[in-house]
This record gives structure tokens, C-alpha cells and sequence, in this order.
């Protein structure tokens, strides 16, 4: 068996936004592969056909919009020569070019047609300058120039100022269009501009959305609001304070809403299902668990549907334990598993059959069908199946453990060519979140790591997913339960596999991960070196420039006052023991990570030098917080060469 090399990432295929024609016969997606000469991605749509996946654009550049009958494909990509204008295409499924349909002033991610020749959309706008989209050409090539111009500075005046993977923000909404087509084409704002929009559905002349007005300042709360498109009037549905709303849908004609007030588990908490009525909202039920997918891995690029509302259910995908389901509740609200199997059930739609991508344990993602009642499981395409043919894949050794009071498990994966009679160095992986999972997939670090010699094990502590809010609810806790959690699965899996050399066991995570990485070199100096990946140092500093400080940071710390219970912020922040660091230590950040800005890892990686301790620090310019996962190619395989290098040096020293 060969190993799995760093450089196989530029083999993997990723599978895209699975959308069924309006009449569920036929499956569209987009797939995506790595260029790493361009450094960047390559997008095409393709189609499922009985024979097999087919493709039906080429070039790279086309992004799957929907649908605009049972033969029309929706597809955008940009129009040569007209800068500051997106293209909508029309492509035929009888064959031939996708023909340019639209020169659009405002860039489209979704398209619904309400009706033959009108459509719906959303669109970034600036609230200074709201009306851009009504530019003639010549103004808007002036305005292109200006902003060239003005390229070297930033104003910002309300907060959030930036956000993660969108970068500086300030000032932009999102708003909602209408758009005409039936003579000429006639594009139509129908939110103000202050105003911006989270989540929105078109249901029968009307569009539902969720979103709030603000002006220097946007909170966690929004309200409910329905716009009718034929008498053009907007009315609020629901306005309560404190309220968070999201994914408006209906079921069997009545409209509903998930929601939360996080009175009781703060900002993760799971969102309730309520129906909507004139009086407020009604409670329907309390998911036990998440809906939505929060099994980790770094094989998948963009996504998909993960909740899908028909007229008689409504289907999500739950994560449940350490791994993810699809649960399909009915008009009165009876829940049915459709699917529970181990490994990651990430995204879906619903047609004739039921389409989703999935990754196993063995396999990188790839598309599956069942029947509707979740029987008859196939696996539809193969695309990734070269990539993994004759390569040692090491296949996860569950571990049960207690740590405290709690029952937990982990899984270890055993180094290539493993004979117990030697001695192996080792890596503990600390997945982000807190409110994420490790399961049983594919995860190509670790398998790098497994390839090269190295035991790898990882675990679900107090604060994951998959066991329920009061389970993943770490509030004030944060560098406590958690941190011995991971102590004694460290403990249990040195007793489990007496192979490992104690002295060589590394340690890494991101996010969370890295924030638990920089607490743990702070507590102990068990691990040979750490790799402290886009993590957390200083809770107060976080608080006032993550793009989700001001609400997340004192949440989580248990911090009621942000200005005032600095001393619950600073005692769970990792800079605070950074005077105990005996550990070498890697950092690895991005500069336009606004979720964990860069200033955490400098913070913790300045303390660290002035002290004598070993330490590097690997800064990616262009990257956000998602460098691991959809990162430009040449970036990911540094990334992943810096670490493993890392970990090289200080097994081979002790």
C-alpha cells in the first residue's frame, strides 16, 4: 500500500450544491478541482445521468444558480469585457452553449422564479450609495475607477466592520430584487437601505425573510417580515426583542420558523421550531439535537442544502453522537430517521429520489441516492475513487473513556505498516467549534500524519456537538472540563497503545482547537511541540475585533458585561499562562481571518519568544478562516508541509 501524500489534495474532486429540476427527474451539481498552477479552484456544472455524472460546462468558471424549467439550466459566470456586470446563463439540456442571458449590475448567488418572466433574488448594496444597480455604464466605470483609487485605506463606522470570508463589510447590506424580464429586463429593490436581509423564501406571490435595520451596530436579533409582491406591501409578522430567526418555511400551508432567545444555553443554542401566528409565535418542538451537519473535514469545498421543505415534511440534517442523519418530520410533526449511518451526511435535495453527498471513514465524498423512505442506498458516482485506490487509508479504532463523571470516545488511527513491538511517535488533533465533531471520516491531515508514521487520535470532549445543548454547553467553563477531557483520552490512549513513545506525542487544533492548544501548552509540557492553528489567546482582545467578539467572547467566558467582567474574559484566556510555556510552538494564521484575527496567534507567539521558547509563526496573505478547508491549493499544502515539518523536527529530537 503507497501512502497518502500532502500533494493527493490536488486529486480530490468536490462535489457542490446538488439541485433536482422542478420535476425531480434530473440532478444537477457543480464540481470543483484544485488548480494549483492558477492556485485556485476550477468549477463546472454537471448532470447525473442513468449512465453516470456528465459534464455540462468547461472552462472553470461556472457556478450552478437553479433551475429555470424541467430542460433549462440556470448557471452564472462572468462576461468577458463587461467588468462590474455578472452574467446569467441559460443552458439547454438538449445541448449546445450556454447562451448569456443576463448582464446583471448586482452579483446573483441564488435566483427564484416566481413567475413566467419575474424572478427573486438577493444582492449585496452599499447603504451609501443603495441605487448603484440603477448606474448607466458610464457612471459605473467611473465609480470602478474611484474605488481603484481609494483601494489603499478603509473607512469603517459601525460593527461588525469585517466579516469572515466577505472581508471589510461596513456599510453593506444584503437587500432584496426583483427582476423582469418579460420586455425589457427591470431590476426592482424592495429592501430599504439600512436594512439587511439573513434569510428569505418566495412562496406564492409573497416573499418571507428574517433581517433587521441597523446603523452602527448589528445585533444577534432580528424579526419576520412578509413582502407581497402584487399589492407590494410589507408587513411585519414578528417583531419581539431578544429573538433570533432563521429559515422561515412552510409545511402543509402554515408558515413556521426556527428561533431561539439563548436564555438558557446562550448563543449555541439550538434553535426551536415555532409557527407563526398573528398573535406571536407558537412552540412546536425542540430538536434534541443540531440541525444542521457539524461533522468535521477537510475533503469537502462549498456545500449544499442541508434543510429542504416539501408540502407535506420537512427534512434536515441533524448531527446525532458523531455522526450525521437525515430526519424527515411530517405535517403533524412525526419524525422519521431516514438515514444513520457512521461518517458525514452533508448535503442534500429531494426530486423523484433523494440525492446527498457523503464521506466515510474509507471514501472521499461522493454522491448517494435513496429512495424516499431512506431504503435502497446507492453510491452514484466515483469521481474520487482513483485518488484513494492502492493508498493505506487508516481506518478509526474506537476508544471509550471516562473522564469525571462523563462516558466518552475517541478513535486512534494506527500508523502505516504498524507493528506493536516498536516504538511510534503521535498526534493529538483537537477539532474547532467547540460546537463541532470528529467522526468516522475521511480526514486528510490525519491520514498524511498516519502515512508518515505517526499514531493520530481525536475525540469528542464536553462542549461538541451531537449530544444535546447541556452537553455542548461550556459557558465559563472553557479551559476546565474540556482541558481534562483531553488529558485523560491522552492518558487513555497512552495505556490502550503501548507503541506510542510518550515523549513524541504532538498536538494541534484550529479554532477552538488552537485555542485549546495555546491553554494547553500553558497547563503542561507532556507534548514534544504544538500547532497552534487561526486560534484564540486573549478573550478580551478577541472580543473587540473578531468579527463575532462583542457577543460571542463575553457568551462564552460567562462575561454578562463586556466592560466591566474583564477578569472572567482574561482568566480564560491563554495569554494569561503563557509564562509557563515550556512547549514548542507553531502558529499558523491568516491575515484576513476575522474570526480569529491574526493578533491572537502574534499575542501568544511574542509571549513565547521573549521567553526563549521555541517558536514559529507562518502567516498566509489572501487567506481567512477557512485556510485548512477551501483555502487557495499552494496555501493548503504549505499549510500542511509546515506543520508535519514541525512535527518531524521535535520527534526526531526527543
Amino acid at each position: 500500500m503507497n501512502k497518502i501524500e500532502i500533494t493527493d489534495l490536488l486529486k480530490f474532486r468536490f462535489i457542490e450544491n446538488l439541485q433536482y429540476s422542478p420535476n425531480g427527474k434530473e440532478l444537477a451539481f457543480v464540481l470543483a478541482k484544485a488548480n494549483e498552477e492558477k492556485n485556485d479552484y476550477e468549477r463546472d456544472v454537471w448532470l447525473l445521468k442513468e449512465e453516470g455524472p456528465v459534464p455540462y460546462t468547461s472552462g472553470g468558471k461556472s457556478r450552478l444558480l437553479g433551475w429555470e424549467d424541467e430542460e433549462t439550466l440556470l448557471i452564472s459566470r462572468p462576461v468577458e469585457g463587461q467588468e462590474g456586470l455578472h452574467g446569467i446563463y441559460k443552458l439547454s439540456l438538449k445541448g449546445g452553449e450556454a447562451q448569456l442571458w443576463l448582464s446583471l449590475p448586482i452579483a446573483v448567488s441564488r435566483l427564484e422564479k416566481v413567475s413566467e418572466g419575474f424572478y427573486v433574488t438577493s444582492a449585496t448594496i452599499d447603504k451609501n450609495d443603495p441605487d448603484a444597480y440603477k448606474d448607466s455604464e458610464e457612471i459605473r466605470k467611473q465609480k470602478q475607477e474611484t474605488k481603484k483609487k481609494e483601494a489603499d485605506y478603509q473607512v469603517v463606522d459601525e460593527v461588525p466592520y469585517w466579516f469572515n470570508g466577505a472581508g471589510f463589510t461596513n456599510g453593506q447590506r444584503t437587500a432584496l430584487f426583483t427582476i423582469e424580464t418579460m420586455s425589457e429586463v427591470k431590476i426592482s429593490r424592495l429592501t430599504e437601505a439600512l436594512f439587511g436581509v439573513d434569510e428569505w423564501i418566495a412562496e406564492e406571490g409573497k416573499i418571507y425573510y428574517v433581517g433587521e435595520e441597523f446603523k452602527e451596530h448589528s445585533g444577534r436579533y432580528n424579526r419576520l417580515f412578509c413582502y407581497d409582491l402584487a399589492s407590494k406591501e410589507n408587513r411585519l409578522l414578528f417583531g419581539e426583542e431578544g429573538w433570533s430567526l432563521r429559515e422561515p418555511f412552510f409545511l402543509d400551508g402554515e408558515l413556521y420558523v426556527k428561533a431561539s432567545q439563548g436564555k438558557d444555553y446562550g448563543v449555541n443554542e439550538t434553535s426551536a421550531v415555532y409557527r407563526v401566528r398573528e398573535e406571536g409565535l407558537e412552540y412546536i418542538l425542540q430538536p434534541e439535537f443540531g440541525t444542521r451537519n457539524s461533522v468535521g473535514t477537510d475533503t469537502m469545498l462549498g456545500g449544499g442544502r442541508q434543510s429542504v421543505h416539501k408540502k407535506d415534511a420537512w427534512y434536515t440534517v441533524v448531527t446525532r453522537e458523531d455522526h450525521s442523519e437525515l430526519w424527515k418530520y411530517d405535517k403533524d410533526w412525526q419524525k422519521t430517521v431516514l438515514y444513520d449511518q457512521p461518517g458525514i451526511f452533508s448535503f442534500f435535495d429531494i426530486g423523484e429520489k433523494i440525492a446527498f453527498v457523503s464521506v466515510k471513514a474509507e471514501k472521499l465524498a461522493e454522491i448517494y441516492t435513496m429512495e424516499k423512505d431512506g431504503s435502497s442506498v446507492e453510491q452514484k458516482t466515483s469521481f474520487n475513487e482513483e485518488v484513494l485506490k492502492e493508498k493505506y487509508v487508516a481506518l478509526p479504532q474506537r476508544l471509550d473513556y471516562s473522564s469525571g463523571e462523563l462516558s466518552l470516545h475517541g478513535w486512534v488511527l494506527l500508523p502505516k505498516d504498524y507493528d506493536e513491538t516498536k516504538k511510534y511517535p503521535a498526534v493529538l488533533d483537537i477539532h474547532g467549534g467547540p460546537r463541532t465533531v470528529y467522526g468516522e471520516a475521511f480526514f486528510h491531515e490525519m491520514q498524511v500524519w498516519a502515512s508518515a508514521g505517526y499514531f493520530v487520535f481525536f475525540t469528542n470532549i464536553k462542549g461538541s456537538d451531537g449530544r444535546g445543548d447541556a452537553f455542548a454547553d461550556i459557558r465559563g467553563d472553557y479551559g476546565y472540563t474540556d482541558y481534562q477531557n483531553l488529558m485523560d483520552f491522552t492518558d487513555a490512549v497512552l495505556k490502550a497503545y503501548p507503541a506510542i513513545d510518550e515523549k513524541r506525542v504532538c498536538e494541534t487544533g484550529g479554532s477552538y482547537g488552537g485555542f485549546m492548544t495555546n491553554w494547553i501548552i500553558g497547563h503542561t509540557d507532556r507534548f514534544c511541540c504544538a500547532a497552534s492553528q487561526r486560534s484564540i489567546a486573549n478573550w478580551v482582545s478577541f472580543s473587540f475585533i473578531s468579527d463575532i467578539g462583542t457577543y460571542f467572547g463575553p457568551d462564552q467566558c460567562g462575561a454578562k458585561d463586556i466592560f466591566r467582567d474583564t477578569e472572567a474574559l482574561w482568566e480564560h484566556s491563554p495569554l494569561k499562562y503563557a509564562d509557563k510555556v515550556k512547549t514548542p510552538t507553531l502558529f499558523i494564521h491568516s491575515d484576513q481571518d476575522y474570526r480569529c484575527p491574526l493578533p491572537e496567534g502574534m499575542q501568544m507567539m511574542q509571549a513565547l519568544a521573549i521567553r526563549g521558547v521555541d517558536t514559529r509563526m507562518v502567516i498566509f496573505h489572501g487567506e481567512n478562516h477557512e485556510l485548512s478547508r477551501s483555502g487557495k491549493p499552494q496555501h493548503r499544502l504549505r499549510r500542511l508541509n509546515e506543520i508535519t515539518d514541525w512535527f518531524h523536527k521535535y520527534t526526531k529530537e526527543a
